[in-house]
């Protein structure tokens, strides 16, 4: 995913998570494929789903609702598949890996002689460490939510120079799309071509995915795209995607008809001869401390607690998301790609549940109950504030009139609203990072209204009654 781990919520968001777990609505799980996705576009309030069943040589496709156009979604209608594009990525290293022209073990240096970090470490970075989520590169050091973002993967490669890692290449596992940036940066470098031109040529091409096309940011246009929506309390809007530098990490757009054809490539039953059988099991076997993450894909249990019996990956945009899991030893496999926010994994590990004949689990949505209980302290703040503003003269008189008027602890609640919600947007996702404003705009637009307007009428409110008390002190004297 794009945004798999945002850095952890703070108090009070998690305790709104907390509250939306234990009073979110929640559906019931059903046997039918049907059902599964009619019932998640209703927990989610999702637009448009296209979803796909593969058992051996059959494929069940689900189809439901509208694109960002408002034309009905079919399984020719295009999506972002956001970070389901780093399984491509690994694809395009592992065929320059097949041809000799470069190995997994080797240096990132050595095959990216730009590459360099102020951190001596990154000289033992290896290709597979990039690709495993391994290398030491952390959000901690190295931001990934920097507006303007970087315009293509020269220039994320050249920001690296000042930054350094968070823990020795090898030894831990964290999830970091710049790994990614990294790989696809080397793709260019050792084809002589663009990312793009090289994915669809040696890859999408031979594959049939004609549909298939990628772009280096997360909000550039492609050719024949919808918008996506922006769902908040069961209101779609058709929103632009948050800029953000999608380059080898998410870039990728594709339809249904080719991601099945991607999915049955992976499982080894359709365009055989592209890798070789043990490239294309290298790419799904799980890496040493990388828990449960290969190269591009990641081990999953069919239901929670059990074995890593499936190879699947998720992606995650502001107003795109999907999931492809697949059964290495059955061959079933499940698709989801989405048109807004929401869980497709859940929605997909439910269709191969099915299909399995294990249990499904119950679809809930925790922002139900978050975006609610934003809801009503934006509009129980709004009343307040307003009411403090409208009588802030009789609020001066009062204070005028007082033996002991107090006025520092009287205005200091006032004040505290206002910085807390300058502020707010930027400490509820981890460190502070004024970046995280335009963060929230997108995932947790309800958040940055009620911020809004705690730092907007907040203002006004404490400016009013400060001019109050100065002009009564003046008419006074």
């Amino acid at each position: 995913m794009l945004f798999p781990r945002l850095p952890r919520l703070s108090r009070v968001a998690s305790l709104l998570v907390l509250t939306a777990v234990l009073l979110g609505w929640t559906a019931p799980a059903h046997a039918a494929g049907d059902r599964l996705v009619d019932d998640y576009r209703s927990v989610y309030g999702t637009p448009g789903v296209a979803a796909a069943v593969i058992d051996g040589s059959s494929v069940e496709t689900i189809v439901r609702g509208r694109d960002g156009d408002g034309e009905a979604v079919t399984s020719r209608t295009r999506f972002r598949i956001a970070s389901m594009s780093k399984s491509m990525t690994a694809a395009a290293v592992m065929l320059l890996v097949d041809r000799g022209r470069l190995s997994l073990d080797d240096p990132v240096v050595k095959v990216l002689p730009g590459f360099r970090m102020a951190d001596p470490r990154f000289t033992r970075i290896t290709v597979r460490q990039v690709l495993s989520h391994t290398s030491g590169l952390s959000n901690s050091t190295d931001s990934e939510y920097v507006f303007p973002p970087a315009r293509d993967a020269r220039e994320i490669v050249a920001g690296l120079a000042g930054k350094v890692l968070a823990a020795d290449p090898g030894t831990r596992w964290e999830y970091h799309n710049t790994n990614y940036s990294i790989a696809a940066r080397i793709v260019e470098l050792l084809s002589g071509t663009s990312f793009d031109a090289f994915l669809r040529a040696e890859l999408f091409t031979p594959l049939g995915m004609t549909a298939t096309s990628s772009t280096p940011g997360c909000s550039d246009r492609a050719e024949g795209l919808p918008s996506g929506y922006e769902v908040v309390l069961g209101v779609a809007v058709a929103a632009p995607e948050m800029p953000g530098m999608c380059f080898g990490n998410g870039g990728v757009v594709s339809t249904l008809d080719d991601m099945v054809r991607w999915l049955r490539f992976n499982q080894g039953t359709f365009g055989a001869g592209l890798l070789s059988a043990g490239s294309l099991a290298e790419l799904h076997t799980g890496r040493p401390k990388a828990g449960g993450y290969a190269l591009g894909w990641r081990s999953r249990p069919v239901t929670a607690g059990g074995p890593p019996s499936l190879v699947g990956h998720g992606g995650t945009l502001a107003t795109w998301t999907g999931d492809m899991v697949f059964s290495p030893g059955t061959g079933v496999a499940a698709l989801v790609l989405t048109n807004s926010g929401g869980d497709p994994g859940l929605l997909s590990a439910n269709l191969l549940a099915e299909r399995l004949g294990a249990p499904a689990t119950p679809m809930s949505n925790p922002l139900t109950v978050v975006n609610a209980v934003l809801l009503g302290l934006t509009v129980g703040m709004t009343a307040l504030l307003v009411t403090a503003t409208v009588r802030a003269r009789r609020w001066a008189a009062r204070r005028r009139a007082a033996r002991r008027p107090r006025l520092v602890p009287r205005l200091l609640p006032l004040a505290v609203v206002t910085v807390l919600g300058a502020l707010l947007p930027a400490l509820v996702w981890g460190p502070f990072d004024i970046q995280y404003w335009i963060v929230t705009v997108w995932l947790l637009p309800l958040l940055a209204i009620f911020s809004l307007v705690c730092c907007a009428l907040g203002a006004v409110a404490f400016g009013r009654r400060l001019r109050c008390l100065r002009r009564m002190a003046k008419e006074s004297a």
